[in-house]
């Protein structure tokens, strides 16, 4: 006896092994309610949890999130601050998606990261390193110019070395050094979508190298209003888009 389809997806829908998502909008979310802009990321975090659990339970193999750019350090300190005391509130709480099976990697540079907030990271990451329903990777100081850089300086210090000859530098050789094929035998796979709320229609230096074949899907929906409904939707649109990758 065939089995019930018990996805809130219409059957045959083609879901993304790889989906990116730029959480955009929570500060203007706090400014329309006339609330300090630290309120909006607490509101987005909640979201964040909500769509990671739904992403997991669709399907998704590998979710990746944008939580904090290189950039991000040129808004005011108040809010880079509260920013990063959420983010460590987060590790505190994330025993929730471990129990869900769930890995947990951080992309991006650490370094300037508080350190106490560094060996959490690491904590997760190995408490979590064996987990199977799907890899959550959250991009934190992290830029696509900054992950193709730090790459591109460990190749060179290979043919620098003589590990590497420079007429063997190909496509793949830049890929094996970026971030996310540096996750512990794992490498995660190119992006198949890219979400982004809020009204933008651009990539912000996110995942520049992974998305050079990504579907794309923006809507004006703020990221604290986004609901598990509008991933489901983000994925059908994906579904009935034809993907030739160059070809014909």
């Amino acid at each position: 006896m065939a089995q019930k389809n018990t996805s809130p997806l219409p059957a045959g829908t083609r879901v993304p092994v790889h989906v990116g998502v730029i959480m955009d909008g929570n500060g203007r979310w706090a400014k329309k309610r006339g609330l300090p802009r630290k309120i909006g990321h607490r509101e987005g975090a909640q979201t964040f949890r909500a769509i990671t659990r739904h992403a997991k339970n669709l399907g998704v193999k590998y979710f990746t999130v944008y939580a904090f750019s290189t950039e991000n350090w040129k808004r005011p300190a108040d809010e880079v601050e509260a920013i990063m005391d959420l983010f460590e509130k987060y590790l505190d709480e994330v025993r929730d998606f471990i129990e869900e099976n769930i890995r947990i990697c951080f992309i991006g540079d650490r370094s300037m990261l508080r350190e106490r907030l560094q060996e959490k990271m690491r904590s997760v990451e190995e408490d979590s390193l064996n987990f199977t329903a799907m890899t959550l990777l959250i991009a934190i100081n992290y830029g696509g110019r900054d992950e193709i850089t730090h790459s591109v300086r460990q190749i060179a210090q290979k043919v620098k070395s003589g590990e590497l000859s420079a007429e063997d530098i190909t496509d793949d050789t830049i890929n094996s050094f970026l971030y996310t094929s540096q996750l512990d035998g794992d490498i995660a796979p190119d992006v198949d979508l890219i979400i982004r709320p809020s009204g933008e229609q651009r990539l912000s230096n996110f995942l520049i190298w992974q998305s050079a074949y990504a579907e794309y899907y923006f809507t004006n929906i703020l990221w604290p209003d986004f609901k598990p409904e509008d991933l489901e939707k983000a994925i059908i649109a994906y579904s009935d888009r034809n993907r030739r990758f160059g070809g014909v």
